[in-house]
């Protein structure tokens, strides 16, 4: 009898041990996983690659200091059936947030976005360079893909080329995104501001949208200066009415890679197939990707009928009717850009 007493009673004690402990254990996974794992604001990157298994995924978030405890961290996963649930994606994660808010926020797949603006009148190489520093895309893929006849068709496309038709405008995006899906995306904001409306009006002044599209960027690179691109577009559309050559400055240079201005007279000799001195009417594509003032300005031309213009070393230009007007402007333009030149540098030689 008293071996039996003693048998319950040692059963009893560690059944009493086992639920302390137990009890203790739970508390601790508690406060694990509702405590910041740092009381530093410092914050992490990871990223999580596509099919990454959850236990290399801890090994991650190991090796980052964001996961001190694999065993809890896999207990809590666990208990949210989170396991198999985590998205892939680059995350910034803060050290102040708790194991609990780590995995909530990877289910979310609320992962790292970079705001990205694109000005307007910016080319293919420019825009591939910019998403290429945040780490966004392939540059080797973009350039395929840009020039890909079928994925150009597949968007809507009857160019040879992507440019002219990403439009330039801020993005949100995320490296999960891939290449491809960021050239879409940018496409389909292209086709979102050139409305039904605007490719009829192209269509009733005797251009293709790619025509279009073509005179637009052109437009663009000659100003920058929105209330100047309506007369610069009316000069371009009554040359192309009278059968003159455009005679584009920018036009000339954009086969020329690597070039960096300005632009100089052997420039124009350029035999490109962009290049309107060279060429009659429109060139075979868009020289860059325009914004919405110069698409409007392609297909609401001031009404005026000027042939020429000039830079006036302000941002702006000087339009003229007749050759000898404009030549009288280029002289007198050139003698001011001169003077100011020659003022510079006895400004230096006295310093």
């Amino acid at each position: 009898m008293g071996r039996l007493k003693e048998g319950i009673q040692k059963k009893f004690t560690l059944f009493f041990w086992v639920i302390l402990i137990s009890f203790f254990s739970y508390l601790t996974f508690l406060s694990y996983a509702e405590n910041p794992i740092d009381t530093t604001p410092e914050v992490v990157v990871v990223d999580i690659p596509k099919g990454t298994g959850f236990f290399e995924i801890t090994d991650i978030l190991t090796k980052a200091g964001v996961v001190k405890h694999k065993l809890f961290f896999y207990a809590l996963a666990l208990s949210k059936g989170a396991t198999n649930k985590i998205k892939a994606g680059e995350y910034e994660i803060s050290l102040s947030m708790s194991p609990s808010e780590i995995i909530d926020k990877f289910v979310k797949g609320k992962i790292k976005a970079y705001s990205v603006t694109f000005p307007e009148d910016i080319t293919l190489k420019e825009i591939s360079g910019r998403l290429a520093s945040y780490k966004l895309i392939n540059e080797d893929e973009f350039f395929r893909l840009t020039n890909d006849p079928e994925f150009i068709a597949s968007l809507g496309i009857e160019g040879q080329s992507l440019e002219g038709y990403l439009y330039p405008d801020t993005y949100y995006l995320d490296r999960s995104m891939g290449t491809k899906e960021i050239i879409r995306l940018m496409v389909h904001q292209f086709w979102k501001k050139v409305t039904p409306e605007m490719r009829e009006r192209a269509r009733a002044l005797g251009f293709t949208v790619h025509e279009f599209v073509t005179l637009a960027s052109i437009i663009g690179k000659e100003s920058g200066n929105d209330e100047e691109k309506p007369l610069i577009s009316a000069v371009f559309h009554n040359r192309l009415k009278r059968g003159m050559k455009l005679q584009s400055d920018p036009t000339a240079v954009y086969d020329m890679p690597n070039f960096k201005g300005p632009i100089k007279r052997k420039h124009l000799l350029n035999s490109s197939p962009h290049n309107t001195y060279h060429i009659s009417g429109l060139p075979p594509g868009p020289i860059a990707n325009p914004g919405l003032s110069s698409l409007r300005a392609a297909l609401y031309p001031a009404p005026v009928n000027y042939l020429y213009f000039v830079a006036k070393n302000d941002g702006t230009h000087y339009f003229s009717v007749t050759l000898k007007e404009h030549n009288e402007a280029i002289a007198r333009y050139q003698a001011i850009r001169e003077n100011k030149d020659n003022a510079l540098k006895v400004e230096v030689r006295q310093n």
